[in-house]
């Protein structure tokens, strides 16, 4: 049972933490529902009809996980130390241009930087992203390009010339 527990978690780790730092912007929340998430998973054993559907299964518990922390009432009445200081993180990239595309994405509404996340970071295609966050897939293109004309703005000084 541990080699199938590793196994998961070791496949999957990237994803869910991922997902859950990108939507929480904030190292200790993303570690808490990367626990929750696969807490859940091995309570529930659900079945799945293949690895995609887990992998879709995964994301949606992960989403649902951020989404209660950051809508909990608790949250809503204190201020974190990151925005009191006003602390940015970097992740570990070998060029200073990924770090600030990952720091202009943070600051993304959710909507755009769910759909921007699985289809750049999780390579789904608009048709999945659609089914996981039960979109059409108008609606996900429609939001792919609008989280990239937020993106094209943020970075314009730096990256993109006109």
């Amino acid at each position: 049972m541990h080699n199938e527990i590793d196994e998961i978690i070791n496949t999957y780790k990237k994803t869910v933490y991922g997902t859950a730092l990108s939507h929480t912007r904030s190292r200790h929340d993303a570690d808490d529902v990367f626990q929750e998430v696969f807490l859940v998973y091995f309570r529930k054993n659900p079945v799945f009809e293949d690895e995609e559907h887990r992998k879709a299964w995964l994301i949606r518990t992960t989403l649902n996980h951020c989404k209660k922390i950051t809508l909990s009432t608790w949250r809503r009445k204190t201020t974190s130390l990151e925005s009191a200081q006003e602390q940015s993180y970097s992740f570990n990239f070998s060029s200073c241009e990924e770090n600030a595309v990952h720091a202009a994405l943070r600051e993304l509404p959710e909507k755009y930087r769910t759909v921007l996340h699985l289809f750049y970071f999780e390579q789904y295609k608009t048709e999945e992203i659609g089914k996981i966050l039960n979109l059409s897939t108008v609606n996900v293109r429609v939001r792919l390009k609008r989280g990239r004309d937020l993106m094209r703005k943020k970075l314009k000084g730096e990256y993109f010339y006109e």
